[in-house]
């Protein structure tokens, strides 16, 4: 049986935190092992799990970040898979016994993920096409936008380490980033059923704090077609998501005078768009 580390990142979510440890000790498959990084909360975060949850592994850390929290997490794991959820999220009781099944029978992928239920301002609302999850060879659908929920992967320890972890330079769409450079090597398995409750709309959601996120994923685009051998049919639907997020952010850039987009993604946009022309001549 696969042996199974958790991680779970947080900054000051007590409120949503207990939910998601309720969740992970709910499972009727046991984990082998739940490592929380706080990541310089100033919440009563640390009192609430150390009163209802003495058997979690906490570490802390001064304040570095989603990305920097989990990769600390994923290095002091004990086992060799890893299940990653977010503070703000929870999983179904199944989930654990979900993945293992997948993987007794199917042991030859490095990632197993799921579906999930998304919940809005406490409404459940059903996730539109584009959202829609899917398994096999999936680096053209997740181009895009993010085609995995951290949440709802377990992942071998070893693949992450040789991939790099998470980009802690990326305040935001640090799993898009990851995603692209997992998915263009391996295949991953997906359980088609929802084994994960994805809640958002509230204020401390990164995609709040941050304002154009695709230039975090154009930022991870670039860098991946800069820095990455890709098979050609591969390296051709990579370039034409970066040139049309671009487009839409120097746009939306112009629009509002934003100076500083403009400075960095126009000229990102003029190479591309040449290395196109060359490519296709």
């Amino acid at each position: 049986m696969m042996r199974i580390s958790v991680v779970i990142p947080t900054y000051n979510r007590a409120h949503t935190l207990q939910r998601a440890l309720q969740s992970v000790f709910a499972q009727g498959s046991a984990v082998d092992e739940v490592i929380l990084v706080d990541d310089g909360s100033t919440d009563d975060s640390a009192a609430m799990v150390a009163r209802q949850f003495p058997q979690v592994s906490v570490i802390h850390q001064p304040n570095g970040g989603v990305s920097a929290a989990r990769n600390k997490g994923i290095e002091a794991a004990q086992h060799e898979w890893i299940a990653l959820l977010d503070s703000d999220d929870c999983w179904l009781p199944d989930k654990i016994q979900a993945v293992r099944e997948a993987a007794a029978e199917h042991p030859e992928y490095i990632l197993y993920h799921s579906d999930e239920i998304w919940v809005r301002r406490g409404v459940r609302v059903n996730p539109m096409q584009k959202h829609r999850k899917s398994g096999g060879w999936i680096f053209v659908q997740c181009l895009p936008l993010c085609a995995i929920s951290p949440s709802a992967t377990v992942i071998r320890k070893s693949a992450l380490q040789g991939l790099g972890l998470f980009d802690e330079s990326l305040p935001a769409c640090e799993d898009y980033d990851l995603w692209l450079r997992l998915c263009h090597r391996f295949p991953v398995h997906y359980i088609d059923r929802p084994l994960i409750t994805k809640y958002g709309g509230h204020a401390d959601q990164l995609s709040r704090q941050y304002p154009a996120m695709d230039r975090f994923r154009v930022r991870a685009l670039h860098r991946l077609l800069d820095t990455t051998t890709l098979q050609a049919d591969h390296f051709a639907a990579a370039r034409s998501t970066l040139l049309g997020k671009l487009e839409i952010l120097i746009k939306g850039a112009r629009k509002h005078q934003n100076h500083s987009l403009i400075a960095e993604f126009e000229p990102l946009y003029r190479r591309w768009q040449d290395n196109s022309r060359r490519v296709t001549c």
